[in-house]
């Protein structure tokens, strides 16, 4: 029985009845001799997950399946695909990335697109396509069609046309405003002269909400697994949006709120823009009279510039951990014509495939202890751009993870590259990015020398602090 087998997968509770009803025609599907191709159509949350686990059929070798930590409020699983030669576990060196879709519920065109690039890359991987090969082989890419499968519902119940019907979650909640506002810690860290500038989690004193289920099993996700580079597919426009995505200042209209990485978010941006149609045409008309012509800016914008958001997913990935995530809003529709969505897929191929050999640019490496050769997690990897003899420090530095592997994402230029962590003497190369097209990020390695201190080194500190006290 199929539910079995998910339950085997995924740990399912007790299942709904739209569950069984669906497991029910799935089963008797599987029956055929032959999987049915792809079709561009909606998919309805059930087909949905039936497009998915035929892609698993398909492609077994490099490809798994896991659901995340929390269902939808109405118990809708959210599953994510994942390809790779390592689909199950993450390789030291193999950068990871990924796509979520459909965070509004309303917004369908990249829960279908998300859809379709599955099926695209395990049939191009089975038919011995080398572009396709060579960046499943290079790169770990996670793909999650609907992270509101509850708002799609609702907008599609409601016909698809309404810009507000299904935005939210099933409680209500604007998904994209209900991350912890890791912008505001930044700020005020600038403000006030402080230098921590990454993984601000630790700093989150209150919420502004409480946070729904998914995003808090999209948040666990963010944490558990060490993403370089993703993307979060959006409508209503067509541009690549960057951070921050909030104004320093307040809400003040038209503020470019500058990330220290500003240089790199533009190439990601740029990365889909320049490879989509004609996102960055600067002939095309904007989506609605009145609106920003993004396409005479590149097809680009800085998120802030454009109106302020607060609690966004975007910069929660960008100041939580090592990602640089960027937002793409792929078109002027919302809720896309199902006889548009093959030709949108055409449009956006290119740009999609793209994008995701962006999380190759820069550098890597593992950085060890020098003496027992011990991967060292959580050390720091600080940047100064050097280019052209002018110093400028990126300051927000981003750290090794469980296997000593770092992943730091640069544009071309020169950089002094610091690799440091607590109980290590610091350790800086003068590094030369020169990023190749749909190639590997070159490899830095770093061996930092342990601190040797004298055997009786903690008997005097103790004895000092004793005396200290009294």
């Amino acid at each position: 029985m199929i539910y079995n087998k998910l339950i085997q997968m995924f740990g399912l509770p007790a299942a709904p009845v739209w569950v069984l009803v669906w497991l029910a025609v799935f089963a008797i599907n599987a029956n055929s001799s032959e999987l049915k191709e792809f079709q561009f159509k909606h998919h309805n949350n059930e087909e949905m997950y039936e497009v998915i686990l035929k892609i698993r059929e398909k492609c077994p070798s490099i490809t798994s399946l896991y659901r995340l930590s929390e269902d939808s409020v109405e118990g809708r699983p959210l599953l994510v695909v994942v390809f790779s030669i390592y689909p199950t576990y993450h390789k030291p060196l193999v950068p990871e990335f990924k796509y979520i879709a459909n965070m509004h519920g309303n917004e369908v065109l990249g829960r279908e697109l998300l859809l379709k690039l599955a099926d695209y890359m395990c049939e191009e991987y089975k038919a011995g396509n080398e572009e396709i090969v060579k960046l499943i082989t290079k790169t770990r890419i996670h793909l999650m069609p609907s992270m509101n499968p509850d708002g799609w519902q609702r907008s599609t119940d409601d016909g698809g046309s309404n810009y507000l019907i299904g935005r939210d979650n099933a409680e209500g909640v604007d998904l994209n405003r209900n991350f912890p506002d890791l912008d505001r810690i930044i700020f005020d860290n600038e403000a006030y002269y402080k230098d921590i500038n990454n993984h601000l989690m630790q700093m989150v004193d209150h919420l502004a909400q409480p946070v729904q289920p998914e995003t808090k099993a999209v948040m666990q996700m963010i944490m558990s697994i060490p993403f370089v580079a993703s993307a979060n597919l959006h409508g209503g426009d067509l541009v690549a949006n960057y951070p921050y995505d909030a104004s320093r200042y307040g809400n003040v209209q038209g503020e470019y709120a500058t990330s220290p990485d500003d240089d790199t978010f533009k190439w990601l941006a740029l990365s889909y823009a320049n490879y989509h149609a004609d996102m960055a045409n600067p002939n095309r008309m904007p989506c609605r009279g009145g609106d920003k012509n993004f396409g005479k800016e590149g097809g680009i914008t800085n998120g802030a510039k454009w109106y302020s958001v607060r609690g966004g997913m975007q910069d929660f990935n960008y100041l939580s951990s090592n990602d640089f995530e960027i937002t793409l809003e792929l078109g002027c529709d919302k809720y896309t014509k199902e006889s548009e969505l093959e030709n949108e897929w055409n449009r956006n191929k290119n740009a999609l495939i793209n994008l995701i050999w962006q999380s190759h640019i820069g550098i890597k490496g593992i950085i060890k202890d020098a003496v027992t050769s011990k991967p060292l997690a959580n050390a720091f990897i600080k940047v100064v751009n050097v280019t052209d003899g002018q110093l400028s420090p990126i300051l927000h530095d981003v750290t090794s993870v469980q296997d000593g592997d770092y992943y730091r994402l640069l544009t071309d230029g020169d950089y002094h590259v610091t690799a440091s962590m607590d109980g290590y003497l610091s350790s800086t190369k003068l590094v030369t990015v020169k990023n190749k097209h749909h190639n590997e990020a070159k490899i830095i390695n770093f061996e930092l020398q342990p601190i040797i201190l004298p055997t009786n080194y903690n008997k005097k500190r103790k004895r000092s602090a004793f005396q200290f006290n009294h």
